[in-house]
């Protein structure tokens, strides 16, 4: 996301423009939906294939109005939209919005909240690897319909183009990202024209503006209601997004931009994809594509694979902020996060996640080799990511809102009557392929499950083995232990004990600095700190003192910086002169530890060797930091 379009600095940009940018950004993957979806309704490959007539074509084409109309513009963009954790959308926010109120309001137990929270975060990592093959392979596949002769070259194509996508991620999307809005308005224009001039040939698949055509479609196919529910889904897979990207853009630029353009451009192309079966029931093969008279259909091919990379950069950005929001949390372990803008913090880039995405992409588009294949594997995980957003909105409706139980629990009776019936209906997909989002979901939501245990069982071993800070202080009113000219900063727990490094550098060197530091950093459940808490200061005096540093979770935590800024006026120091000792402990499993213990001491400690190293984390100077190893046994 580019500097010129952050939603709470949105003041000096005019609303046009915002509102542009968020086309590019936001409804990408909802705008590359029509590729598929209407397909699916009918397709054989898919396991139902309801008849091909005027009647049913109507009904799936009302299906899929509706799906929008209720799915994205009532719960999204009327309701969702408002629980924004200042500023900051996402199931991830919403979480962490959902614990620090209730944190205030006495209600501690949010165990279950977190628990929501990491399992749609974990599905969004699922759908961040299906989107991208999925969209791209759908737009290629468009090169079979205008010159069958290269249609063999359509998952070589789609590969290259995913290389080149995920090798482009380590400059930033700042510089495309102005490029987006104007390409994804013109894929919107070209939906709305393409699907018009079918309306106008056969006007009368406007009935399916009326949910009585959808209604009666599915009590007539009963046998196919299902998995025609399923296919209708891939329409709004989208719509989770909206939320996820509302830190960028704030809730007006997103509600014109769908209701202004991007709904009825979608609405348009439906009915249009209805109306050109109606006349020629053998485009189902690809519906979108002969929308397009046949000299036109190469042009559409190149703009429909624009349309699919800018869908495609969206998700995988969104991965990129999801973990950098996830290891503020303490849900993961330090990843590497290179910031490629010097002006907006969002625009982050995780080479860590960009290799796997690639790569599990590029695996997917091999081995299902068509869009038809991987539909099968798609909309479970945002099937299940939009009804634990609905169940979260029960609490925050009760938590943020002080709603009812009762008022609480009719809407979000409503969200749920929908989100089962689709969730119900992508169910039945998970054989043969439908598993593999599941499966990889859940061993990212392990990973974060095991590191937050690790962690906290790591936190009471030191907690236990510690040395009060009085003794310390005892210490140095006494005289006993010799000191040295500088300043020491050693971080600490948020406990009053004496860092474990700080030991280590007593037992081995004899002697401290004059001044000493012990640094507490802590990652508020709010995306940027208060002013008045970023930074609290206690001098216990003899040179020591304890500083506890607040950042938000979309916040870098630049140690130095806030150093700088944010100490008392008459305490501060040279940041960037100071020495600062962290501690690096090597785990090993205890003997009484059971096998399953085992198995999980043994993956935390992988995970925390390879977690990147803290001094890149708190931006501190490298030539200024002195690690003191330690073994800890778990």
């Amino acid at each position: 996301m580019n500097e010129s379009t952050p939603g709470h600095h949105g003041h000096s940009h005019s609303l046009a423009a915002t509102t542009l940018a968020a086309l590019g950004i936001v409804f990408g993957d909802i705008g590359t939906s029509p590729l598929y979806s209407f397909r699916e309704c009918f397709s054989l490959e898919s396991g139902h294939g309801a008849p091909i007539n005027p009647q049913n074509l109507a009904g799936a084409a009302s299906l899929i109005v509706w799906a929008l109309l209720l799915v994205v513009s009532v719960k999204y963009l009327f309701i969702i939209l408002k629980l924004d954790n200042r500023g900051e959308g996402g199931i991830l926010a919403l979480s962490t919005l959902i614990r620090s109120t209730s944190k205030k309001l006495g209600n501690v137990d949010s165990r279950k909240i977190l628990l929501f929270g990491l399992a749609g975060a974990a599905l969004i990592y699922a759908d961040g690897m299906l989107t991208p093959a999925i969209s791209v392979l759908s737009a290629v596949e468009g090169l079979a319909v205008s010159s069958p002769a290269v249609a063999h070259w359509t998952v070589p194509a789609s590969v290259v183009i995913l290389i080149g996508l995920f090798s482009i991620q380590r400059f930033g999307t700042g510089q495309v990202g102005k490029l987006f809005g104007p390409v994804v308005l013109i894929w919107f224009l070209s939906l709305a024209l393409l699907g018009g001039r079918q309306i106008l040939m056969h006007p009368e698949v406007i009935r399916s503006l009326g949910p009585w055509e959808g209604l009666s479609f599915l009590v007539r196919e009963w046998k196919h209601a299902f998995p025609l529910l399923a296919a209708v889904f891939l329409a709004v897979t989208g719509g989770e997004a909206l939320y996820a990207d509302l830190g960028h853009f704030g809730t007006t630029p997103i509600r014109i931009g769908w209701f202004v353009v991007v709904l009825p451009a979608l609405v348009i192309n439906y009915l249009g994809q209805a109306a050109l079966l109606t006349s020629d029931p053998s485009a189902i093969r690809n519906p979108f594509f002969l929308l397009a008279p046949g000299f036109l259909q190469l042009p559409l091919t190149i703009l429909a694979t624009a349309a699919a990379i800018i869908a495609s950069q969206a998700l995988i950005s969104g991965a990129f902020s999801l973990t950098t929001q996830a290891v503020q949390l303490g849900c993961m372990c330090r990843m590497r996060v290179l910031y490629t803008s010097e002006h907006s913090v969002g625009q982050v880039y995780v080479p860590a996640v960009n290799h796997i995405l690639a790569a599990a992409c590029i695996l997917l588009v091999i081995t299902f080799q068509t869009s038809a294949a991987l539909a099968g594997a798609y909309g479970i995980a945002i099937s299940l990511t939009m009804t634990i957003t609905s169940v979260l909105f029960f609490a925050a409706a009760r938590t943020v809102w002080g709603w009812s139980k009762l008022k609480a629990g009719i809407l979000t009776g409503l969200f749920l009557i929908l989100d089962g019936a689709f969730l119900g209906a992508n169910v039945l997909k998970i054989f043969p392929s439908g598993w593999l989002p599941l499966l990889i979901a859940a061993a990212v939501m392990s990973a974060m499950l095991i590191w937050i245990w690790g962690r906290k069982m790591l936190y009471a071993r030191i907690i236990r083995d510690a040395l009060p800070i009085d003794v310390l202080q005892k210490d140095l009113k006494n005289g006993k232990i010799q000191r040295v000219t500088g300043t020491a900063i050693y971080m600490s727990g948020k406990g009053l004990q004496v860092p474990t490094a700080l030991l280590h550098n007593l037992k081995h060197n004899k002697i401290l600095h004059e001044r000493v530091i012990l640094l507490h950093v802590e990652t508020l459940d709010q995306p940027r700190a208060n002013e008045n808490e970023t930074l609290e200061f206690e001098d216990f005096g003899d040179g020591l003192q304890r500083v506890t540093m607040r950042f938000g979770f979309a916040e870098t935590p630049d140690v130095p910086e806030a150093f700088k800024n944010r100490m008392p006026e008459e305490h501060r120091f040279p940041a960037g002169k100071a020495t600062y000792f962290l501690g690096r402990e090597t785990y090993f499993v205890g003997k009484n530890a059971t096998l399953f213990g085992r198995l999980r001491l043994s993956l935390f400690a992988m995970m925390a060797r390879n977690a990147s190293p803290a001094t890149a984390y708190f931006q501190l100077p490298p030539g200024r930091v002195v690690e003191l190893g330690a073994q800890l046994i778990l």
